[in-house]
């Protein structure tokens, strides 16, 4: 739009420099054969000889000096003056040199806005006395024809002015738009670059993220299944090495081929992300029933299992977590509490479900052991991190000689249908 508005101006400039030419050699032309006519006496020629060349020296002058655009300057200003000048002095001559004096009504271009409306009214002023006879006008209708020519003059030149300014503000406001919406544009789209960068950053950091995730989610998975299920089966073995008769030892093999089962099963789901064995054909109430009596029978503690509200169907992550969660936390009691018994219980609440463990094991001092886990171990801090991953969250009091109570509070979200 810059460019449009900067030709438009390039070619009314053009228009100031080469028109006056034209129209001039139009007047001379028109008064030759007119001269008798209105009576054009020898000092007249001269004159107006004189003042043609003059409007011609004036116009050379104005084509190496004006700049391209033209702006209205003090050298706008009387190049204009003098170019009045003449085509007044020329139209007393002869008024057929009206048509060099036309050339003034490019006097809103070339003059500031106050000075404009003056050359206009002297333009019309002179164009009202050629039309109405020639200057000056002899007799009073003449005059009053020169009256009425140049009101109806001066009207329709304050319309087209008015009507220019309105068209050049609005050109002008338009341009400022169109610059401003480019300048927008070019913002946006450097915006856009950006962005595009930093979603491209962003998907390097989500993969990476992802990649830390499901590596995290592997070893709580191996440390909550294969470990656990390796303890066990060790367990097993070692009574075997003990049992006093074969019926004991065929017993306990059979107990630790079904924990290298279980576990495998277990490993396999874990690489697949799927839902754990005990939760494929039951709900979490009925899995974790199996698991804490499976789990007493196993390491021979006294355990029990309650369910308190209504129980729900929920959502596959929900019972997951919890159950690895009773599943971890049933694993430490067997190997670190020495309880003789153990209780679990799952509470539906309304909005939330609670999964308490408890045993009357020898208890220890949960801030010591959370910071010798603090560099990676997967026992409270893993179970913590499990409820939190569900926007849930894990407490702990235990003392040692008091035995130990764990508490897993989560969102009760429901399975999908």
């Amino acid at each position: 739009m810059d460019q449009d508005v900067a030709g438009v101006e390039r070619r009314w400039a053009a228009v100031n420099h080469r028109g006056p030419y034209l129209l001039l050699l139009v007047g001379a032309l028109l008064s030759v054969p007119t001269a008798g006519m209105v009576g054009m006496g020898r000092g007249d020629w001269y004159a107006a000889g004189g003042l043609v060349a003059a409007g011609l020296a004036l116009q050379v002058w104005w084509g190496a000096v004006a700049d391209v655009p033209s702006r209205p300057s003090a050298t706008s200003i009387c190049y204009y003056a003098a170019r009045w000048v003449i085509a007044f002095a020329l139209t007393w001559i002869n008024p057929f040199f009206c048509f060099y004096a036309f050339t003034g009504y490019s006097a809103r271009r070339m003059l500031p806005r106050p000075l404009a409306k003056v050359g206009l009214c002297a333009t019309a002023a002179t164009m009202a006395g050629a039309q109405s006879g020639g200057l000056p006008p002899r007799g009073g209708t003449q005059w009053l024809l020169f009256g009425a020519i140049l009101v109806i003059t001066l009207v329709l030149v304050a319309v087209f002015d008015r009507l220019a300014a309105t068209e050049g503000e609005r050109a002008r406001v338009q341009a400022e738009t169109i610059s401003e919406l480019e300048r927008t544009n070019t913002a946006l789209q450097q915006a856009l670059d950006e962005n595009a960068a930093l979603h491209a950053q962003l998907l390097v950091q989500a993969r990476e993220a992802g990649v830390a995730d499901e590596r995290r989610r592997l070893a709580a998975e191996i440390h909550d299944t294969l470990a656990q299920g390796l303890t066990g089966i060790i367990a097993q073995l070692q009574v075997v090495a003990n049992a006093p008769d074969l019926d004991v030892a065929r017993t306990h093999l059979e107990r630790a081929s079904a924990l290298a089962r279980h576990s495998l099963g277990e490993a396999r789901r874990s690489v697949h992300n799927l839902a754990p064995v005990a939760l494929e054909h039951d709900g979490l109430p009925q899995a974790l029933k199996k698991t804490v009596a499976e789990w007493g029978e196993r390491v021979g503690v006294r355990a029990e299992f309650t369910v308190t509200g209504t129980a729900e169907q929920l959502h596959e992550e929900v019972s997951a977590t919890l159950l690895r969660i009773a599943q971890e936390a049933l694993s430490n009691t067997s190997r670190h509490a020495r309880a003789t018994r153990a209780g679990v219980t799952l509470s539906f609440l309304g909005d939330e479900v609670i999964l308490d463990i408890r045993d009357d094991g020898r208890g220890f001092d949960p801030l010591a052991v959370r910071e010798r886990t603090r560099s990676g171990g997967f026992g409270l801090d893993g179970m913590r991190a499990r409820a939190e991953r569900i926007a849930g969250s894990l407490t702990v009091e235990s003392e040692p000689g008091h035995g130990t109570a764990l508490s897993a509070r989560v969102p009760l979200v429901r399975h999908e249908q």
